[in-house]
């Protein structure tokens, strides 16, 4: 062989182990090494806690858009029912979204004038109830004796003027707070009205498709009670108003269309609402007279009976079909979990979830 021909037979060499493995020959592969697996665990477990965390400070956030959404759900059978007598979506939306603001307006109108005219009475007759006060007999031998007027003033001063000064500040952090979301709660809702069959058309792609037509079908029925719900419990709390405003009109209580306006919102809350407005208006009426205060007493014992044995069953069966028991136990584990807003959702939510245990669970565990 000469010399011309070596380099040729060197390139077709074979390369030894020393020429790939420079740095020697590789190990485990790190997937399964039990630093790396506990390392992927720590990530994993720092993430949930990250999502925890994200999820408490945005709970409020969340809250919003579930109630939009519900409320949403609630007002579309009254758009499809405007748009069966021949009306565009958009224009049945518009329609049915400005009532609400009407609503809203009018219970605003209905409420706040009262209330501002009885607070500026009570701050310009302020001065004269003081006056009369330091001209009592037992009020000026007391302070005499013991300089209680002096205390009283050192009081306000000191500890009660600041309070106040504190509250009404957080008080009115609290209006803004409220009117803010009210309105951010209003555009949600008219998002979700516009778009709520888009969505759930979209929502419904990602079921396969040999199950897709009875998922839509469980999913239609699941809309359509919570549509009916809240159809039916505005219709009560509407009922409810307009009763509570007939009496109080008749029998004389003062503010009678705004103590109607806080019985029909009360009444929305399921359980205790209803209790809380006689309540509120049974008070109102007894600081104007003891006979006034027994009669709405009287009256708001009536109908509640009424209301629980005889309208709020015949209108809630036709929307919502879940026994006495499983509406109490939802609603309490609702209102302890979220409150108000916990107590209204949970009667549909117990609704969908028996909806879905009925046609799903009990096939499967007959063997179907």
């Amino acid at each position: 062989m000469s010399q011309q021909d070596e380099p040729a037979h060197a390139v077709t060499e074979e390369p030894t182990p020393s020429d790939t493995h420079v740095y020697g020959l590789p190990g485990k592969p790190l997937t399964r090494g039990p630093f790396l697996f506990g390392l992927i665990g720590g990530l994993g477990v720092l993430t949930a806690i990250a999502i925890g965390q994200m999820v408490i400070h945005s709970l409020s956030v969340i809250i919003l858009i579930v109630v939009a959404m519900f409320l949403a759900i609630g007002l579309n059978p009254a758009v499809e029912a405007l748009q069966r007598r021949g009306l565009a979506r958009r224009w049945a939306i518009s329609i049915v979204f400005a009532s609400v603001i009407v609503l809203f307006a009018l219970f605003g109108l209905a409420i706040v004038p009262p209330v501002s005219r009885e607070l500026t009475a009570f701050i310009q007759a302020l001065p004269g109830y003081l006056t009369e006060l330091q001209q009592n007999p037992t009020v000026q031998q007391l302070d005499a004796e013991y300089g209680i007027i002096q205390q009283a003033i050192s009081f306000v001063a000191s500890q009660l003027g600041p309070t106040l000064a504190g509250g009404i500040l957080n008080a009115g952090v609290e209006v803004l707070g409220g009117v803010f979301n009210g309105l951010t709660l209003l555009v949600l809702m008219l998002y979700f009205l516009g778009s709520l069959h888009t969505t759930k058309q979209y929502l419904l792609k990602l079921v396969p498709a040999s199950r897709r037509y009875r998922t839509e079908s469980i999913t239609d029925q699941i809309l359509s009670g919570i549509g009916g719900y809240v159809a039916g419990n505005i219709l009560i709390s509407v009922i409810a108003g307009v009763v509570s405003w007939i009496f109080l009109h008749f029998a004389g209580v003062k503010y009678a269309l705004a103590l109607a306006l806080v019985i029909a919102v009360l009444d929305l809350i399921p359980l205790v609402g209803a209790t809380i407005g006689a309540a509120v208006v049974t008070l109102v009426a007894l600081l104007q007279s003891l006979p006034l205060g027994l009669a709405c007493l009287v009256f708001f014992v009536v109908y509640q009976q009424v209301e629980n044995y005889l309208i709020y069953p015949r209108v809630m069966t036709r929307s919502v079909n879940v026994t006495p028991a499983v509406t109490v136990i939802a609603a309490l584990i609702g209102g302890a979990l979220l409150g108000i807003v916990g107590a209204l959702l949970a009667i549909p939510v117990a609704a969908a979830i028996a909806l879905i245990i009925r046609e799903l669970v009990h096939p499967r565990q007959a063997g179907q």
